[in-house]
């Protein structure tokens, strides 16, 4: 395990090679960034040996904290110099469920317009928004909780980037199922309930709205009517 005071160097270093190029450039020759590029090299050789997926995500989140020294560095000192370490880290780091720490680096690649290695053949923006979505559709599916405030943010993130319909309408879908997932009574008595429930409709119909086979309509339906009843009871209440 690397020490705390060879892990402070390795982020020291990092700053400094992330401080040496601008928007647009390469951080090729900064020595911290060519030793990282080594090792990914041969981490990805081993994934590349390895045929199940499984087996991938489990060494990927065995190798990923080998890199939290460099990503806070290069974070930190960083001017928006093309990364390729950190732009394989943050994919990584969503594949293995550190969607924390991988919008941590989405953030500073979007505000700097970095680009993913070419094996990725997306934008930053559209693997971003349809690897969360992805990863949300997959829990809401399975009953499992996902943090619903990441998918608003990536939403937001990527509001003025260009990407396919079919992937924002499929983010949108995930932050409508994963509303749908935290509501508690489907009486919606409850103000948060109601909120969820409306929080839905909206980004179901916005998914609808981009891809009408976004696969909602039955959702909408349904929650609609759960809202209606709801608002109908609390004008009887009144009255």
């Amino acid at each position: 395990m690397t020490s705390p005071a060879r892990r402070h160097q390795q982020r020291i270093r990092a700053a400094q090679a992330a401080a040496s190029a601008e928007p647009g450039q390469s951080l090729a020759g900064a020595s911290q960034y060519e030793l990282m590029l080594v090792k990914l090299v041969t981490d990805k050789r081993r994934l590349k040996s390895i045929q199940s997926v499984a087996r991938k995500i489990e060494v990927k989140r065995e190798v990923l904290p080998e890199y939290d020294a460099y990503v806070s560095g290069a974070l930190a000192g960083g001017r928006g110099g093309q990364d390729d370490v950190l732009m394989t880290v943050m994919i990584w780091r969503i594949d293995a469920g550190d969607y924390v720490g991988a919008l941590e680096i989405a953030r500073y690649a979007l505000r700097y317009g970095l680009t993913l290695p070419d094996q990725y053949e997306r934008s930053v923006g559209a693997a971003v928004a349809e690897e969360f979505a992805t990863a949300a559709l997959v829990a809401a599916k399975n009953d499992e909780p996902f943090v619903i405030e990441h998918l608003v943010e990536i939403l937001d993130l990527t509001a003025d980037l260009d990407m396919h319909d079919q992937i924002r309408a499929k983010l949108l879908k995930a932050i409508g199922m994963t509303a749908m997932n935290l509501i508690g009574d489907d009486k919606l008595d409850d103000p948060d309930d109601w909120g969820r429930a409306a929080q839905a409709v909206q980004n179901f119909k916005a998914a609808l709205s981009l891809d009408d086979r976004a696969g909602v309509k039955q959702n909408i339906a349904r929650l609609e009517a759960l809202l209606s009843d709801a608002d109908g009871r609390r004008k009887a209440a009144r009255t």
